[in-house]
C-alpha cells in the first residue's frame, strides 16, 4: 500500500516514513502543501497522511484542492486539536483526525483502520480460500499455519487479496508497491509473484496474460 507523508516538520516526517516503511507501506513524502497536493493529484495513493500547519497552502487548502478532484482517504496531523478543529478537518473531507504530539503505534492503527474502512473490509482478519492475512498482526496463514514472509512479499499479498476476484495490472501493483524512491523494480514483481506461489500454491496468484493477476476468492 502506498502512503504519502505531508509535513513540514523534517526530524517528524522522517520519523514518520520510517516508521509507516517498517509496517511494509511504500512511502512518499513532501514538505510544503503545494508539492503534496501535486503528488496527490498526479499519484494514486492509498492513504494521505497530511498536516495542516504548513508553508506555502496549509492542510486546508491541500485538503479542499484534492477533493475537487479525488476521494484518496486523508489522515490529518495536527498540534490543532480543538474541537472546532477537528470538526472543520471532518467537514472538510478527512476521513480521521490524529492530534500531536501522538503515538506512532496509533498513527499505524489509524492508517489501517482508515483504509479498511474506505476499501470495505472493516474486519483485519480476511480469508480467501485457504489463506487468511491479518493486517494488524502482519501474519499470513495457509490453513492453521503461519508462513514466513517478507515485507514486500505481505505488501503484495495484501493489495491482492483487498482487489481479489478483480485483474490487478502490473502497473497498478507497482504504483502501490513502491515509492518514489525505488528505482524501476517492475521486473522484480515477477520474483515476488514467483515466491507467493511457492509458499501458498501455484494457484494462490492467477496470471492473466497481457492484463495481468488475479487472486480468486472461489
Amino acid at each position: 500500500m502506498r502512503v504519502l507523508v505531508v509535513e513540514d516538520q523534517d526530524d517528524l516526517r522522517e520519523v514518520v516514513v520510517e516508521t509507516l516503511r517498517e509496517e511494509s507501506f511504500a512511502v512518499d513524502e513532501s514538505a510544503d502543501g503545494e508539492e503534496g497536493l501535486y503528488k496527490a493529484l498526479n499519484w494514486d495513493y492509498d492513504i494521505v497522511v497530511l498536516d495542516v500547519m504548513m508553508p506555502v497552502m496549509n492542510g486546508w487548502e491541500v485538503l479542499d484542492g484534492l477533493r475537487r478532484e479525488k476521494e484518496t482517504p486523508v489522515l490529518m496531523l495536527t498540534a490543532l486539536d480543538q474541537v472546532c478543529d477537528k470538526v472543520k478537518g471532518l467537514n472538510h473531507g478527512a476521513d480521521d483526525y490524529l492530534a500531536k504530539p501522538f503515538d506512532l503505534t496509533e498513527l499505524v492503527a489509524r492508517v489501517r483502520a482508515v483504509m479498511r474502512r474506505k476499501g470495505g473490509d472493516h474486519c483485519p482478519e480476511v480469508t480467501v480460500g485457504n489463506v487468511t492475512i491479518n493486517t494488524t498482526a502482519k501474519t499470513l496463514r495457509l490453513g492453521d499455519k503461519e508462513v514466513e514472509v517478507t515485507a514486500r512479499e505481505f505488501a503484495m499479498a495484501e493489495l491482492l487479496i483487498k482487489h481479489r476476484d478483480i485483474v490487478v495490472t502490473r502497473d497498478f501493483l507497482y504504483d502501490h508497491l513502491f515509492d518514489e524512491n525505488d528505482e524501476s523494480m517492475s521486473n522484480m514483481l515477477d520474483v515476488y509473484v514467483y515466491k507467493l506461489r511457492q509458499k501458498f500454491g501455484k494457484s494462490f496468484i492467477k496470471t492473466r496474460r497481457g492484463q495481468g493477476y488475479i487472486l480468486e476468492s472461489i
